[in-house]
Formats: structure tokens, C-alpha cells, sequence
């Protein structure tokens, strides 16, 4: 009996870190001022099933069979945003991403980060802060899954995600 309850308990707080990770930035979905795109294993797997007409498209269907969730918050609401900035830098003291490419330019600060793989391309997890100034907005990225880093600039095309052209950056890296 006592076995079963330590089990029961061990399975609860499990379950509760593994949800608490992955939804770390859910709180953004559905807030007002915040655009939210968010596409999880289903979908992706759906995706997948299309006919590839052409190699571009080949690609990309390969690229999608390996996502678990894209997930991507648009605001420009300087509030919003300061948010977002906490929450993102909060995540990284723990996550234990490491910097992939850092850019600076005409009031817009990009940041990615990756968790890699077996491979030095390969990434189970990507995430990108675009923290817009001015008239920029701000977008927080996440993506998870297994896929090579090169792959990137095939989904930032077939997906027209905001911040593509800096993935695109850094999948040429």
C-alpha cells in the first residue's frame, strides 16, 4: 500500500516538472496584444502526410516529421514585451540552451539559443527572443523536436515565421 502511494506521488510531481517545462510560455497564449502561433506533434504529423511535388517541399516534409511544438508570441506592446523579456531570460538560467547567434542592429536585439543533439547541427530545442523597439515587434520562439539546424531556413520559408530571415542567419552559421 505505502509503495503505491510514493509511486502516485513520484508520478504527480514527474507529470507536474514535465508540463511546468513545457508550458513555460503558454501563459502568453490568448492574452490580449499578444498574436500566438502554436502548432504541436499532431498537426506537424498531419503536415507530414502531404505530397511532396517538388525537392523544396521534400525537405520540408522531412524537416516536419521530426517537430514536437512550434511556438511563437508576436506583441507590440512595450508591457507585453518586458514580459515576454522575463520570462525568456528566466527560462534560460534553467533550461541550459546555449547561445547560438546574438545581433544588434537599428534598435532590434536577436538572440537564439539551442539545446543540440547527438551532432553539433543537430537541436532538440531552439528558442529566439526578436525584442523589437520602435515600431519592431517583440517575438519569443520556441521549438522543439530533433532536426539539423540547416533545415532551418526550409521551414522559416514554407511557414513565413516572424524572425525567419534571422533563423535563416543562423542556420547558415
Amino acid at each position: 500500500m505505502s509503495k503505491k502511494i510514493i509511486l502516485t506521488v513520484v508520478l504527480f510531481f514527474t507529470t507536474n516538472i514535465f508540463f511546468a517545462q513545457q508550458s513555460v510560455f503558454d501563459k502568453f497564449d490568448g492574452q490580449d496584444d499578444v498574436t500566438a502561433v502554436i502548432v504541436n506533434k499532431k498537426m506537424f504529423s498531419l503536415l507530414s502526410k502531404m505530397d511532396a511535388k517538388d525537392k523544396e517541399t521534400q525537405h520540408y516534409v522531412n524537416l516536419i516529421k521530426k517537430l514536437d511544438n512550434l511556438k511563437v508570441f508576436v506583441t507590440s506592446n512595450t508591457k507585453k514585451a518586458q514580459e515576454m523579456k522575463a520570462v525568456a531570460d528566466k527560462y534560460l538560467k534553467t533550461a541550459s540552451l546555449e547561445e547560438l547567434m546574438r545581433v544588434n542592429e537599428k534598435g532590434k536585439s536577436v538572440k537564439i539559443y539551442v539545446k543540440s543533439g547527438s551532432t553539433d547541427s543537430q537541436v532538440k530545442e531552439l528558442l529566439m527572443f526578436i525584442e523589437g523597439s520602435g515600431k519592431e515587434e517583440t517575438v519569443l520562439m520556441s521549438l522543439t523536436g530533433d532536426f539539423d539546424l540547416n533545415e532551418l531556413s526550409v521551414l522559416t520559408d514554407k511557414m513565413n515565421l516572424p524572425g525567419g530571415d534571422d533563423l535563416k542567419k543562423a542556420s547558415k552559421k
